[in-house]
């Protein structure tokens, strides 16, 4: 699965982002402009000490991005779209893009895309969910689909085991 930030500016929400890449093993990409530097501290807390275990690539911009992934099946997560992020069938390698926390992913972009549109259904009078949040939402709803491979399905108790009484 792919990650796919357009123009991200608050260092936080992708330094969360990079953690949950990393522990679905989800790849980032990440296109510029950046509203920070990716060696920003505060990036790199929020991504703890999983930021060196991701797997990450930069564009210069949108066309850059597209002439490097010209088979990319992309969907596009915004407020605007008709489809609901349930509504569509994930593959393991599709591409699941955000844009910035401001202004989202242009218009433009999201025209020539429209069927590939795809929206977090919430309360009308709200504007948007936190972008580390609607990325979470929808990356494990593709992996649900996909049958969550290669993650563990159950976790160890750290000072006792599930087989106690």
């Amino acid at each position: 699965m792919n990650i796919v930030l357009y123009q991200p500016e608050i260092p936080m929400n992708t330094g969360n982002i990079g953690r949950t890449c990393v522990a679905t093993g989800a790849k980032l990409h990440l296109i510029r402009p950046l509203g920070f530097r990716i060696d920003d501290k505060t990036l790199k807390r929020a991504g703890m000490d999983y930021w060196s275990d991701l797997d990450v690539t930069y564009y210069d911009n949108f066309e850059d991005f597209m002439e490097k992934n010209p088979n990319a099946k992309i969907y596009m997560g915004t407020t605007k779209a008709k489809n609901s992020y349930v509504d569509v069938s994930y593959s393991d390698d599709d591409f699941l893009m955000f844009g910035s926390e401001g202004s989202g992913i242009p218009e433009e972009i999201l025209l020539k895309n429209k069927e590939n549109c795809i929206r977090i259904p919430m309360l009308e009078q709200y504007r948007s969910l936190n972008l580390a949040n609607s990325v979470a939402i929808v990356l494990y709803e593709a992996l649900r689909q996909t049958g969550f491979k290669g993650l563990s399905s159950e976790g160890d108790l750290h000072r006792h085991s599930w087989d106690e009484v």
